[in-house]
């Protein structure tokens, strides 16, 4: 993990990895968003549609407990040791959206992202168990922690996942222009 010294540092990594990261899907064809390849778990459209679905859930923990309930972890329904069901979710949540959709979308809920972390104070980012939701899990997992781990962390290994995803696509088009 990253030693986070300020918010501000974190928004800009927050803000520079995703970039990088949806940056990479500028030139995929809307044919080839659902497209499997073996040795890449995802296609690129569920790549989006799993950064999306943690951007919102992680957010809505915070503001189901800003609003004086409980946040269900990590969403009703879902355990911890079985999250296989929640990506299906969350890639289920946006099958049907083009892949211009998706970048959009993305765009707009990053955003977000940032604005709700520009609103936490540093005591809250920084300082352990400011939030109840953090309270379960061990001492160095404080809001920019859970900040770090769903968003900067997976921005950076998705990005090298779509990337060894555009290499196998491009391999499949040498082969068939052969």
């Amino acid at each position: 993990m990253m030693k986070e010294i300020s918010k501000q540092l974190l928004l800009q990594e927050i803000r520079r990895t995703a970039q990088l990261f949806i940056n990479e899907f500028d030139n995929i064809q809307e044919n080839d968003k659902d497209r499997f390849f073996a040795g890449v778990d995802k296609t690129p459209a569920q790549m989006i549609a799993y950064q999306l679905g943690w951007l919102k859930l992680v957010k809505s923990w915070d503001d189901t407990e800003v609003r004086g309930d409980v946040p269900i972890l990590p969403a009703a329904g879902y355990k911890w040791n079985r999250l296989g069901a929640l990506y299906q979710s969350f890639y289920d949540n946006y099958q049907s959206y083009s892949l211009a959709k998706l970048i959009q979308t993305f765009e707009q809920e990053l955003t977000i992202w940032c604005q709700w972390v520009e609103s936490l104070s540093d005591d809250v980012l920084f300082i352990k168990d400011k939030r109840n939701w953090t309270k379960p899990y061990p001492e160095n997992w404080t809001v920019a922690r859970f900040i770090q781990i769903n968003s900067i962390a997976p921005f950076k290994s998705f990005r090298t996942k779509i990337r060894k995803w555009k290499k196998l696509n491009d391999a499949t088009v040498a082969d068939s222009i052969v």
